[in-house]
């Protein structure tokens, strides 16, 4: 078993984003798909049914089941999205997915924020070792499901701190945030909580939280026609050229050049 994609979705407002993600597809033979919505409001098409989107819950959709997400930029949809390969002689976890496709959605409640984000970095990990960690996570909730949905829910307070950091930290994606402001809103001294995120995430709070405007501006880059000055003042980066520099650092890439090799990619694939 492998992880083959792991994404967030912080709450898709843009045109391009909402056909991207509404689009109908399916996976390849062995490719299992797991939802895991936050917030927002709207439908996500599985198989044959249409479910209600609500916060926490859970979806699982197997290979050929066409699925997609149906939502509007009025109330914008949160979400994680996992895509896990399996090999034929891998029956019983096969037979686990398939009964949790069967049995979707599960309601798990909106506290697994750190959970996904956790299983999201492990699993886009070059290490082979941290994608099978973030796949043994993965399966672990899902067997733990049957037991009842709250049985994985974190109760020790270094998890909890996580998780509450995560949220603050997402909920200010465009504007700012300090390191201090972070430490004061958790109750926790800042040296400890660097050590405590590091320990578990594998970086500082301050590189993930730019982590996540990098994020943001690709999808507004790619799916709105602000300029580069105008996405950087919605970022909260201090200049436009503050904000390339981090961009470019992070992604190999000014943010001119991200845009047009995004649109000439875009315009190669269209018939």
């Amino acid at each position: 078993m492998d992880i083959i994609d792991a994404v967030f979705v912080y709450q898709m407002r843009q045109h391009a984003e909402l056909r991207w993600h509404g689009r109908t597809h399916s996976h390849h033979e062995g490719e299992y798909e797991i939802h895991y919505f936050l917030g927002g409001e709207g439908e996500f098409i599985n198989g044959k049914t249409s479910f209600t989107i609500r916060s926490g819950s859970l979806f699982v959709s197997n290979p050929q089941t066409i699925h997609a997400i149906k939502a509007t930029a009025v109330h914008p949809v949160t979400y994680y999205a996992i895509l896990i390969r399996l090999e034929q002689d891998e029956h019983t976890l096969i037979a686990t997915l398939k009964d949790r496709q069967r049995k979707s959605p599960f309601s798990i409640g909106v506290n697994y924020r750190f959970f996904f984000e956790e299983v999201k970095e492990k699993g886009l990990s070059k290490s082979p070792e941290r994608r099978q960690s973030a796949c043994h996570q993965m399966f672990s909730l899902l067997y733990q499901l049957d037991s009842g949905s709250n049985a994985m829910k974190a109760n020790d307070s270094d998890s909890r701190h996580l998780e509450k950091s995560l949220r603050i930290m997402q909920k200010h994606v465009m504007g700012s945030l300090t390191l201090g402001e972070l430490a004061d809103e958790l109750k926790l001294n800042g040296s400890y909580f660097i050590r405590l995120f590091e320990k578990r995430m594998h970086q500082t709070p301050m590189k993930y939280y730019m982590k996540l405007k990098i994020e943001a501006a690709s999808a507004l880059l790619t799916c709105t026609d602000l300029s580069v000055k105008e996405i950087a003042a919605k970022l909260g980066f201090s200049s436009e050229f503050h904000f390339s520099k981090q961009f470019k650092l992070k992604t190999g890439m000014a943010p001119i050049y991200y845009r047009r090799n995004y649109l000439q990619q875009l315009g190669e694939s269209t018939p």
